[in-house]
């Protein structure tokens, strides 16, 4: 887990713990544990995140096609308002997991971010400063996140959807085994655009990590 000066103790309810009986173990489902991969360190997102965020996130290679629940212009408050509202609030309720995405020889620095949600579709999503793209980088990040998604959490199926001019994200699917499901439009920040569903289940998952290992 990262550590956060400012934790004061954590509340568990009976209704926010999963109990995977065939392993014996108890998991609360509002935690994201840190992760590791062998550049990236995915540390759970915190308050003192955002001003950093602030910094790096509004750039319209960034934005241009995520949902356009993400506000353009991006206000100066943007991820302040973001984070303390919207994103911790979700990991307190146990409906979603936010992690930021720092390079390993530099552990202190922000420079994308991924997240996980208990929904029917778009169960992850993430990006990645442009200047950090084309190393492959989300593909690692990516394979922890469902790792995590799969044989942590425990579910059985990750969907997301992504517009169809989004060809990077698009590779990361197809590469790591995900499967074209459905077709359709979305409001993105860049205007509403074709859109794309893939899925992938958890013993197709297994395969690929089976397959990759």
């Amino acid at each position: 887990m990262a550590t956060n000066p400012d934790f004061k103790g954590m509340a568990f309810s009976c209704t926010s713990i999963i109990a995977d009986w065939k392993v014996g173990r108890w998991y609360h489902l509002g935690m994201a544990p840190e992760g590791r991969t062998e550049r990236l360190i995915l540390r759970p997102l915190e308050l003192a995140d955002a001003a950093q965020i602030q910094e790096v996130f509004p750039r319209w290679e960034i934005v241009r096609f995520l949902m356009n629940v993400v506000p353009w212009p991006y206000p100066p408050d943007g991820a302040e308002f973001y984070v303390r509202e919207i994103a911790l609030p979700q990991m307190e309720r146990g409906e979603a997991w936010h992690w930021t995405i720092r390079p390993v020889a530099a552990a202190e620095r922000i420079i994308g971010s991924i997240s996980l949600i208990k929904r029917e579709v778009d169960n992850r999503g993430f990006w990645l400063s442009p200047e950090w793209q084309g190393q492959g980088l989300m593909s690692e990040a990516c394979v922890w996140i469902n790792d995590f998604w799969f044989e942590t959490l425990g579910n059985e199926v990750l969907r997301v959807s992504k517009a169809v001019g989004n060809t990077t994200s698009r590779r990361i699917s197809e590469k790591q085994g995900m499967r074209l499901i459905g077709h359709g439009e979305k409001d993105y920040v860049s205007g509403r655009l074709p859109s794309e569903i893939f899925e992938i289940t958890r013993d197709e998952w297994r395969a690929w990590r089976a397959h990759r290992d």
